[in-house]
């Protein structure tokens, strides 16, 4: 069984986001970029363990990105991934996305496509079942257990109010979260290993984007904090009424 894997780069969530162009692009300059945790510590952690099992051949992972982004990649090899491709565009679409990973997955056959549930940046969630309606296969999200038997695959997923098990029929596209694996760190010898394990480029297929960002906001300056004495109770209720206005 081949396993493909999609990876994504994104801020650290301590940078300071600065935008500039009067807010239509961030400013990378004073960024920490990170590889996705959803895509690091869930999806690719499993498809180690599904490796480490036996139950898999082949861990690949792929990102869509130029080459500022090929650290981030070699750091999934360092976990653990096999061999790793960079779609070389740039895009903040979805579908274009999708359309790159599904043309290049086309032609690989791979059994299983594991994805986060979203990226931390956009938190769309949207490639995923764009990738599995493209490759036309099922798709199953919010994965919290992920077992693979011949050719099906037993799926725990979260849903509104509790959790179901579904079983599917390989080929399938999976979108997991916290619980379906542990996280894990690159050990020294994965970091060095990371150095000569493949990474290959590929040219994107040519797709139009549906959807493009017009501009940035930047989230409210947090207002101040007022600390109130445990014993003036009267003017904690007074502020939470006539400023906080919560009661």
């Amino acid at each position: 069984m081949k396993v493909l894997v999609c990876i994504s780069q994104v801020p650290d969530t301590v940078a300071k986001i600065v935008l500039k162009d009067n807010n239509t692009v961030v400013d990378e300059s004073g960024i920490t970029f990170i590889l996705n945790p959803y895509d690091e510590w869930y999806a690719l952690v499993r498809a180690l363990e599904l490796k480490e099992a036996g139950t898999a051949e082949a861990v690949h992972v792929v990102m869509v990105g130029r080459a500022a982004t090929e650290p981030i990649i070699r750091k999934a090899l360092a976990v653990g991934g096999d061999e790793a491709i960079r779609i070389d565009a740039d895009s903040t679409d979805s579908y274009a996305i999708a359309n790159y990973i599904a043309e290049y997955a086309k032609s690989e056959k791979y059994d299983l496509i594991l994805c986060g549930k979203e990226s931390i940046d956009y938190a769309n969630g949207a490639v995923g079942p764009m990738l599995a309606e493209l490759l036309d296969t099922d798709f199953i999200g919010f994965a919290t257990n992920i077992a693979v038997a011949g050719n099906t695959a037993t799926v725990k997923r979260e849903i509104d109010g509790g959790e179901e098990t579904d079983e599917v029929n390989l080929p399938v596209v999976i979108s997991c979260q916290k619980g379906v694996a542990e996280a894990r760190i690159p050990n020294m010898r994965g970091i060095m290993t990371a150095r000569t394990k493949p990474l290959k480029t590929v040219t994107p297929a040519a797709v139009e984007a549906l959807t493009s960002v017009t501009h940035y906001e930047l989230p409210p300056a947090k207002a101040g904090v007022k600390l109130i004495a445990a014993d003036q109770m009267d003017e904690l209720v007074n502020l939470l009424h006539t400023e906080a206005k919560v009661i």
